[in-house]
Formats: C-alpha cells, sequence, structure tokens
C-alpha cells in the first residue's frame, strides 16, 4: 500500500471560545505581543508511572508456564477440579476460600469484598467508587487501590473484589455507588488506576461482567443489546482492564446477555475475553446463584464456581467422565487459576502486619480522597466559601448531619473503628473559633429550631440517602435495591423549603451514590454540594470545603436531568430489558435536553481560563495517537485544581455516534496567577467504531471530527477540528 492507511492533521484550531483568552501569538496587525514564560508542559497521564509496580507485568511467563505444566501432570482430575470451586458458603475469617493443595504445594484464594475497603473486621473505609470517580484523578486511585490491597494482605487475603466495572446506565440503579461513571473512558481510566495500585499487593477482580446495571432482577433478567452497543459502551473499559491493566481475575454477572447467563455465554467468556482480548487470568461465578449449570458453564469459559462446588464438583468430574465435557476444558481452566496464583507470588505470601490497617497514612488518603470528590454543584453570591473569622453563628440542620453515612450495607460495605459525621467535621474545624454552632440533627423543626436557623448567618442542611434507599438488594431484607425515583425522600425536600425560607444562606450538603433530582428545591437555596457517602473521613473533608480550607475540585462522573424522565427509561421489574447506545449525558445531548448538572461539571472557588488550543497530527498507525494541547491558567485569588476535558464530535456518516464523547481528561493543579500547557494524548484505536456487519472487526471512522475542550460536558470553552483520511 503505497498511502499511509490513514492520516490525522489539524485542519482548525480555535484559539479561544467563550469568552478565553486567546493566546495565538499574534496581535492581528502581523506584530507579536509581549512574551510572557512559557508555561510548564503537563501530561494529562503518565501511564508508564500508573502502571508501575502492578505485579502481573512482572511475572516470569516462561518459568511459570513451566511449573504449571509440572503441577498439572501430577494432579489427578479430582484435584483439578478441586480448583475450580468455592469451600463453603460462609467465610472464614471473612475470606472466602477456593482450591489449594498442600500435598501439591498450592496455595488457595483467599477472596474478599472491596469497592470502598476490605470487608473483614475492622479497615479504612473510603468514599465510594462513585465518589472516586468524582475525583476524576488515577493516579489518586491508584493509591487507593494499593491500599486496599495492602490491607487486604494484612486480613490474610489475596484476591480483592474490585473494582466493579460497571457503566451507570441509569443513576437508579441501587448499586450506583460501586462503579465509577456513566461513561466508558472515564471509567477505564479510573478502573486501571485501581487495578494497578491493588496488584502491587493481591489479585484484583474486574466485576460483574457484563452489562450489569439493574440491581432488582439481578437474577434473572435478561439484557439484549446489539453488537455495536456491546463492544463501544458496555465492554470497552473491562477490555482495557484486561489489556492495559493485566488484571488477574474477572467475576462473571448475574444476569443474562442476549438469552444467556453470563456464566454460561460463551460469546462473552471465551470468544470476547479470552479470545479477542487475551486475557489470561481467571473467571469466577459472582456468589451463590452465579453458577447455573456444570457443563454448560464449564464450556462456556467459567474457571471457578464462587463460594462453593455446587456444579462444579462431583458432578463436574462425572461429566469429563461421561464426556460431556472435555478434560482439555478442565485443564484450560486450571492452568488460568495455577498460573495466576504463581504470577501474584500466592506460593510465598507476604504480612505486612496488622499496623497498616486504619493506618494514619491510609486515614490521610480517605480523607484526601474525599476532599477531591465533593463536587459544588451551585454556588450563588459566592455563599460559599464560609470564613469563620466573619460568622457569628452557623446552623447545621438534618439528620444525616450527625450520622457518618458510609453508604450501602450489602457486600461493600466497611467497618471503620471511627467515622466523622458532617457534625463531628464542623466541631473539629471550628474549635478554637469565635463561632456558635448551632446544631439542630433532625428533620423536624419546631418553631425555636426555625428562629435560630434564622438568625444565624449560615444554614446547611444535610440531606440524601442511606443504605435503606439504594444499594445491594439482599433476599433476607428489604433495604437498598433499586430507586423508584431520582428525588430525595419528601420530608427531605420540605425540610430544605422550611431552611431557606428563613435564611438566604442555605447550603445544602447531598448525600447519595448518584444522581439526584433537584429542581423542586434547587433555585431557593445559595449553594449545593454533593458529597455522595464520603467515607470515614467525609466529616472533616466537608468541614474543610464549607470553610475554605480546601478548594472544592469535585466533577460529577454522571448527569444530573432536570427531570427524570429526561432520562432512558430504567425498568427494575420487568425480566426482558433493551440497552441501547444512548444513556447519560449522550442520550441528553442527543435529545437536545438541557440537563440541571452536567456531566463533568464541577465549580470551584477560583476561576479557570482556557486557550491556545493546538491539535497535532497522527496516523493510524498502531503506535499513532491524535495530540491535543492548551494552556490552562489560574485567573482567581486562590490555588486550585481544573479537570479538563475533551470532548471529541464524530463525523457525519452512516454510523450513528454521540454528538460528542469524552476522549480525554487531565487535573492541573495551580497557584493564583500560575499557567500551565496541559497535553492529552488519544490513541488511534479510539477513532474507530466496532463494525459487526461481518465477522466484527473495528474500523477507522473517517471524516471531519470535532474537537471540544471544557471543564464539563456543555461548559465548552475551545473548539477545534482535524481529519482523519483512509489513504487505503
Amino acid at each position: 500500500m503505497s498511502a499511509p492507511l490513514a492520516r490525522v492533521w489539524a485542519l482548525l484550531a480555535a484559539c479561544s471560545l467563550l469568552g478565553a483568552t486567546a493566546s495565538c501569538g499574534d496581535d492581528g496587525d502581523g506584530t507579536t505581543g509581549a512574551q510572557t514564560p512559557e508555561p510548564e508542559l503537563v501530561e494529562a497521564f503518565d501511564d508508564e508511572a500508573l502502571a508501575s509496580g502492578n505485579k502481573a507485568f512482572a511475572c516470569d511467563a516462561f518459568a511459570v508456564e513451566a511449573q504449571v505444566d509440572e503441577t498439572l501432570a501430577m494432579m489427578s482430575l479430582e484435584q483439578k477440579v478441586a480448583e475450580m470451586h468455592g469451600l463453603q458458603l460462609a467465610p472464614v475469617d471473612d475470606l472466602y476460600y477456593a482450591g489449594g493443595d498442600e500435598a501439591l504445594g498450592v496455595p488457595p484464594l483467599k477472596m474478599v469484598d472491596g469497592p470502598r475497603g476490605v470487608r473483614a473486621g475492622n479497615a479504612t473505609a473510603f468514599p465510594v467508587a462513585m465518589a472516586r470517580g468524582a475525583t476524576w484523578d488515577p493516579a489518586l486511585e491508584k493509591r487507593v487501590g494499593a491500599a486496599m490491597g495492602l490491607e487486604t494482605l494484612a486480613k490474610g487475603g489475596n484476591v480483592l473484589l474490585a473494582p466493579c466495572m460497571n457503566v451507570l446506565r441509569h443513576p437508579g440503579w441501587g448499586r450506583a455507588q460501586e462503579t465509577y461513571s456513566e461513561d466508558p473512558f472515564h471509567m477505564g481510566a479510573l478502573a486501571l488506576g485501581f487495578i494497578h495500585g491493588a496488584q502491587q499487593h493481591v489479585i484484583a477482580s474486574a466485576k460483574h461482567f457484563a452489562a450489569n446495571s439493574i440491581e432488582d432482577t439481578r437474577f434473572d433478567v435478561n439484557v439484549t443489546i446489539d453488537a455495536r452497543t456491546l463492544h463501544e459502551v458496555y465492554l470497552p473499559h473491562f477490555r482495557r482492564a484486561v489489556r492495559e491493566g493485566g488484571v488477574g481475575s474477572v467475576m462473571s454477572a448475574y444476569n443474562q446477555v442476549n438469552g444467556a447467563y453470563c456464566d454460561e455465554n460463551a460469546p462473552l467468556l471465551t470468544e470476547i475475553l479470552k479470545g479477542d482480548w487475551g486475557f489470561r487470568g481467571f473467571v469466577e461465578s459472582d456468589w451463590v446463584l452465579g453458577t447455573h449449570s456444570t457443563v454448560d458453564s464449564a464450556r462456556a469459559g467459567l474457571d471457578i464456581e464462587m463460594p462453593q462446588g455446587l456444579y462444579f464438583d462431583d458432578d463436574l468430574v462425572g461429566a469429563v467422565v461421561d464426556g460431556d465435557v472435555d478434560e482439555e476444558v478442565i485443564d484450560a481452566a486450571v492452568r488460568r487459576i495455577l498460573r495466576t496464583k504463581l504470577c501474584f507470588g500466592l506460593d510465598a505470601p507476604v504480612d505486612p502486619g496488622p499496623a497498616v490497617v486504619e493506618s494514619a497514612e491510609h486515614r490521610a488518603l480517605a480523607r484526601e480522597v474525599a476532599e477531591k470528590s465533593i463536587v459544588l454543584l451551585k454556588n450563588d453570591g459566592e455563599a460559599l466559601p464560609l470564613d469563620a473569622d466573619a460568622l457569628g453563628s452557623v446552623a447545621i440542620v438534618g439528620g444525616l448531619a450527625a450520622i457518618a453515612n458510609l453508604g450501602d450495607e450489602g457486600s461493600s460495605a466497611v467497618t471503620p473503628t471511627t467515622a466523622a459525621s458532617p457534625i463531628d467535621g464542623l466541631r473539629a474545624a471550628l474549635t478554637g473559633a469565635a463561632v456558635e454552632l448551632r446544631e439542630l440533627p433532625r428533620d423536624q423543626l419546631d418553631a425555636p429550631d426555625l428562629a435560630a436557623i434564622a438568625g444565624a448567618d449560615a444554614a446547611i442542611v444535610v440531606v440524601g440517602l442511606t443504605h435503606e434507599d439504594e444499594g445491594e438488594n439482599l433476599p433476607q431484607n428489604d433495604l437498598g435495591g433499586d430507586r423508584d425515583s431520582l428525588r430525595l425522600r419528601p420530608e427531605h425536600e420540605q425540610l430544605i423549603l422550611a431552611v431557606a425560607a428563613q435564611n438566604p444562606r442555605t447550603i445544602v450538603v447531598v448525600e447519595a451514590g448518584a444522581s439526584v433530582v433537584v429542581r423542586p428545591w434547587a433555585d431557593e437555596v445559595a449553594a449545593i454540594l454533593m458529597a455522595w457517602y464520603p467515607g470515614m473521613e467525609g466529616g472533616h473533608a466537608l468541614a474543610g470545603v464549607l470553610l475554605g480550607a480546601v478548594n472544592p475540585s469535585g466533577k460529577l462522573p454522571v448527569s444530573v436531568p432536570r427531570d427524570e424522565g429526561h432520562l432512558p427509561s430504567f425498568d427494575h421489574v420487568g425480566l426482558e430489558v433493551a440497552y441501547g447506545r444512548f444513556h447519560g449525558y449522550t442520550h441528553l445531548d442527543r435529545d437536545g435536553v438541557e440537563p440541571e448538572f452536567a456531566f463533568g461539571h464541577g465549580l470551584s472557588y477560583t476561576t479557570f481560563a482556557y486557550s491556545a488550543l493546538d491539535v497535532t497530527p497522527a496516523t493510524l498507525e498502531p503506535s499513532g495517537e491524535l495530540v491535543v494541547e492548551l494552556t490552562i491558567e489560574n485567573t482567581g485569588a486562590r490555588a486550585g485544581a481544573e479537570i479538563v476535558q475533551l470532548y471529541l464530535r464524530a463525523p457525519d456518516g452512516a454510523v450513528e455516534q454521540p454528538v460528542r464523547a469524552l476522549s480525554g481528561f487531565g487535573r492541573v493543579e495551580l497557584e493564583p496567577g500560575a499557567r500551565a500547557r496541559l497535553r492529552m494524548r488519544v490513541p488511534a484505536s479510539q477513532l474507530a467504531h466496532y463494525d459487526a456487519s461481518g465477522a466484527g472487526a473495528w474500523t477507522p471512522t473517517v471524516g471531519v471530527y470535532g474537537v471540544d475542550v471544557g471543564a464539563s460536558s456543555r461548559d465548552l470553552r475551545l473548539a477545534g477540528e482535524f481529519e482523519l483520511i483512509d489513504g487505503g
């Protein structure tokens, strides 16, 4: 082929839109203005640093395969099958055991839940994954994964059942708090950070594979989905976890996809995961009801039944003896299990000692994450931050103000030794200050309460959800599950309105796992903060943001609609559902509907200017990439961090695409007046669509692309274009 397969060049790079200061080097009269120092160049991601320490990439493949061959040759069929199921229904010292053969020198797997901390005794309770998604900081998430991995080791475990990587199709999903995002690109970046961190110490488990985002019917619902939507929306982040993260295990989901339960779904487990992506780790089932058969599950590619052997026990041995399952299938599964055990050093376990659990370092990390996760949604009249030196009194109102609201109490529950409520945080932060803290930790107010609120310089109302409203739906209780409505409880909406009627400087703090519709009361209050379920240090983090010791930098990883009817329908009752390719911001963009708060939205106590956008040519070679650079400046009086977001508008054509799709982002921390040059790289592989018309392949999407850069999916400051041409 004489011409390159594809080439990319910049046709237009608009330096400034929407009021940002231009910086093109030309004053418009052919001369250049006064020169200013070049800003520091900042890379959005350091992939090499992010991946460093991951045991998956330090494995001597030749030596490991030789040892696996030797062990397999010594194993009877019964010994092989014993590696393929859990020990028993109940955990042992909070750990779920699977396999292990002392005589052969094969260690057992010891699994423990961990989306927001280790679910074994007392452990550090981090903010939930959705809150961590709001940091938009994969490097920070790597530190969280490493901390959880280290605490897993200290508890005697070696498999951490995290991260949850299911795209949030609708914020009504009860387990929204356990995942990172509604966007697959953002999801993949955060999950990679966690995997790289956790796998410094233990095996991570990417879950729940796949298309799992309904809780109440999770055991039976059949999700129908076309191939292109599956590959482009619901799988790309799992693909990155395998190919870029080297994740050691994958958990199959309860639900069905296109008529087959995930543990029996050969297209998912064998053709895509192990075939197309080259996954070399093992697949374990979800617990108890996650395995549906002996023969079909084994043939489909399930390697381990958890938490005990109901199908993968003597029945599996019999299926091999009877010829229903080839012994090569068993050998392949056991090879994956043994390989992963050896690569992650399970034969030589490390004990970091109990002191790492809830250590001062991990508590400080939990606080840092909480601080960076809080999203300032609204701040009229600079109601925030509160200046303790200028305040006489502050009222803090609501039953949740006195509770350390950690979130779901299902499999993701974590029990810290102590946890700080919002009132705890404010008490500590105001110690020594001449500020009266009027504590009204209740949802029903009387006349004296209202008078106290009216006389305060500011009123903080803490409202939201708890594990009673959303979370894992366990058969033995009526708590949690999916949400019927995205609004707050009526008593919380009434509480906000009652407080706002008394005090014009009313600040609402919302605690929840995902979007909350705020339209009934948003216009009546001065400021709104999204605090999520902020972990054991959440109260202190919140106080820091309220009082200005911390400049908020969180950005929404979900869209907040003005009306939940603006989102796709959410059926958590029916057993047949269809997933389309549009949800969240892509759905709102397609329909031309204005969100309440856009995906990526988040305010700061300072301001930032965007300028000098540059789009660098690239090619669609395997190592090709599109490079986008811009200058970001802190134009305010406070140090702060901005999360710069890159969205691509795909070419018009026969293939339906989102209006724009997140394709890059970077966090930039700047002192007042400081500038930085941010570089974002887009791998050429992202400029493709899944062609399901034939055998299934990724095909370059040629034509003119739009480039939008800004502070959210709707607050876009700079725009440019480039063209992708098929030179074949």
